[in-house]
């Protein structure tokens, strides 16, 4: 029997310094990997050894007050605990320079303004001749945007503005009409917003948010280098914020 199976026997169990100890051991690797997963998104100034210390503070955070009896997996609650913890800690610090965000905002604005008069979403080239941009400079503009990505499916929005698209995804105790039909609405514009993407960073955004793979192991699957497909993933998220802001209100009844 595992230390996690006697956790989930016992209602309540009465943690000794060894159980306490053993957890956040068994539980390392998970820190290890969540932290990686989002320093993929940040800037290399961003330590990864303060993510991982960080993550190790929500796991502690999560063993001591993980009660079995909520019928919650304490693997899961851990994630909970070390990706809120991860991302505390990053709100506090200043990685995202206001020239970074200006250019995502402008590359947003010219995705729209392209997709608009073209009636489709535009190709890279496009965008980066209408920034005004050589390609080289473009992707330069796609690499410093890796970070302010972090979080941004839930945020449609402006940085002031936003409309955080999660809280229209009721859980099972808040199934009623109208957030079935929100979620519902939700769930089909994004899922439009995919399928119209070029081929490539379609397949970037499946690898990574649905098959969990990192940044290394897409690149070695689809033949380009790591800095290519943060640069493409950078360029998906930004092509998603963009449709997203004009087909899904700020403020909805």
């Amino acid at each position: 029997m595992t230390v996690r199976d006697e956790i989930q026997i016992c209602e309540k169990p009465a943690l000794t310094p060894e159980l306490r100890e053993q957890l956040i051991l068994e539980h390392l690797p998970q820190v290890k990997l969540i932290a990686r997963r989002i320093h993929e998104r940040l800037p290399v100034s961003v330590s990864l050894d303060d993510l991982i210390s960080t993550g190790v503070v929500g796991l502690i955070a999560a063993i001591d007050r993980y009660d079995a009896s909520h019928d919650v997996k304490l693997k899961t609650y851990a994630e909970y605990k070390i990706r809120g913890a991860i991302l505390d800690s990053l709100r506090g610090l200043d990685w995202a320079p206001r020239q970074q965000r200006k250019r995502a905002k402008l590359i947003e604005s010219a995705i729209a303004a392209l997709e608009q008069q073209h009636h489709r979403m535009p190709a890279e080239e496009e965008i980066a001749a209408h920034l005004g941009l050589s390609i080289a400079e473009y992707q330069d503009w796609l690499s410093e945007a890796r970070g302010l990505t972090l979080g941004s499916l839930e945020n449609a929005g402006t940085e002031e503005e936003g409309c955080d698209l999660l809280r229209y995804l009721a859980d099972s105790d808040q199934d009623w009409p109208s957030q079935i039909v929100e979620r519902s609405e939700l769930e089909r514009l994004l899922a439009e917003a995919i399928e119209k993407m070029p081929n490539l960073e379609r397949t970037v955004l499946s690898l990574y948010y649905y098959e969990e793979m990192t940044l290394r192991e897409i690149a070695k699957i689809v033949d380009l280098h790591e800095s290519r497909i943060s640069q493409l993933k950078s360029q998906a998220i930004l092509r998603l914020r963009s449709y997203m802001q004009k087909r899904w209100p700020q403020h909805r009844s």
